[in-house]
């Protein structure tokens, strides 16, 4: 059994920048604060990371209220965005669920910065969070690392609810779980949990910087497929 752990943003889409200008907009209209997000990284961090950030930037409470508050009116605001902005699924990534989805021996999730909630909208909105059965968030951890101890929690539940409990061999076997994202922080994540890590140039690092990071496989994006594919047919 092989679980696959995929990031959002920058590996399985390009928003158009729908997460980042629903944050400028909801700093504007809630808490009056206008170019918020500027000399702010986004990239690999979790909501709530950057949301503590731009809270303490701003001098705005760092409090569950304020929290709330932003993350009420991020949904209410993030559908617009998605709308307005030109995003795109990114290049192998519909081909690659498909087929994994096919199979019986792969188990596909998330580990996304994102919120849960923000994750099901933006993927729901390019018809891709149907492929996906669990995932660790974004909601309550600011570092990334816990986001991936909980998506393999989440991986581990869902498999055993899915194991056949008359099958023993299956049951005991150990899975290899992959993550497969588009940051350092993706690859330092996969490590945490001691999972391989696929690095895609697909985002907003270099390939330089991600060879830096020595993530077990490094691509230009998801297209090959079957060479992909060919990895989760070894023995886990």
């Amino acid at each position: 059994m092989h679980i696959c752990l995929f990031d959002i943003d920058g590996t399985l889409i390009h928003s158009g920048g729908a997460g980042q200008g629903a944050f400028e907009v909801i700093l504007a209209e809630q808490f009056g604060i206008t170019n918020g997000c500027e000399g702010v990284p986004f990239s690999g961090r979790t909501d709530r990371a950057i949301m503590r950030q731009l809270f303490e930037r701003h001098d705005i409470d760092n409090n569950e209220a304020n929290w709330q508050r932003f993350r009420t009116a991020y949904l209410e605001r993030l559908p617009h965005m998605l709308a307005e902005k030109p995003g795109r699924v990114l290049p192998g990534v519909v081909e690659l669920l498909e087929r994994l989805g096919e199979r019986d021996d792969v188990l596909v999730g998330l580990l996304t910065g994102n919120i849960a909630e923000g994750a099901r909208v933006k993927l729901s909105h390019y018809d891709l969070y149907h492929h996906f059965d669990f995932g660790g968030y974004g909601d309550h951890q600011v570092d990334r690392n816990e986001v991936a101890r909980e998506a393999l929690v989440a991986a581990t539940d869902y498999h055993a609810a899915q194991t056949d409990t008359t099958n023993g061999d299956a049951a005991k076997a150990e899975p290899q779980v992959w993550v497969i994202g588009d940051t350092p922080l993706d690859v330092e994540a996969a490590r945490a949990i001691d999972a391989q890590a696929i690095a895609v140039v697909t985002g907003w690092h270099s390939r330089e910087r991600l060879q830096e990071s020595e993530p077990d496989l490094l691509l230009e994006d998801l297209t090959d497929v079957d060479a992909l594919l060919a990895l989760w047919d070894q023995p886990a």
